[in-house]
């Protein structure tokens, strides 16, 4: 009786011990899965602002502290745009057919929203971290003097609520001269 108590607990140790070396395996496969589905979310947002905000620079010469203002630009704003109208022949270049008439350009203006993000972009939603209850990223705007003594308007957009706060992702800096972002 006392042999199939003790084989009855071997057994049962046995499986207890192979289910946790299995958790101490899988657990951080898991964790790591679950990382990169969230932050490519969070990647693909950190694209959308920084593209917003180079956009937004593009019209107004500086970068933009405010997601309200970013959003409305994104909305109710556009961007100019150069169009050439004729035919450019193979034998020339633009500059050369604008030169002999054979092409003019003409400047229009083209809302931002159709300009730079696909129509089921929403525009309200771009301040917010993905898979977070209405957490907002962090967005800065600073002027930095660079090595060679130039100003130069710089950005920043973090992340408040990472996943993995050892591994916090960003887009700009108020340090560099960057529009890159920490992951790429």
């Amino acid at each position: 009786m006392t042999k199939k108590i003790i084989q009855i607990s071997l057994i049962v140790a046995i499986v207890v011990i192979a289910y946790f070396i299995y958790e101490s395996i899988a657990k951080p496969i898991r964790f790591k899965e679950e990382k990169d589905k969230r932050y490519a979310k969070v990647i693909d947002r950190l694209k959308d602002i920084r593209t917003a905000q180079l956009a937004y620079f593009e019209k107004f010469s500086r970068y933009t502290s405010s997601f309200d203002s970013l959003i409305s630009f994104i909305k109710l704003d556009s961007l100019p745009i150069v169009m050439a109208i004729g035919n450019v022949p193979d034998t020339m270049t633009e500059e050369q057919a604008l030169k002999a008439n054979l092409i003019r350009r003409d400047t229009i203006n083209v809302a931002v929203r159709d300009t730079i993000f696909p129509k089921t972009f929403i525009a309200d939603s771009i301040k917010y971290i993905p898979f977070t209850k209405q957490a907002m990223f962090q967005m800065q705007v600073g002027e930095i003097m660079t090595g060679s003594k130039i100003k130069v308007k710089v950005f920043e957009v973090v992340d408040t609520k990472p996943f993995d706060p050892t591994d916090v992702l960003k887009v700009g800096s108020l340090t560099e001269a960057t529009t890159t972002g920490n992951w790429e």
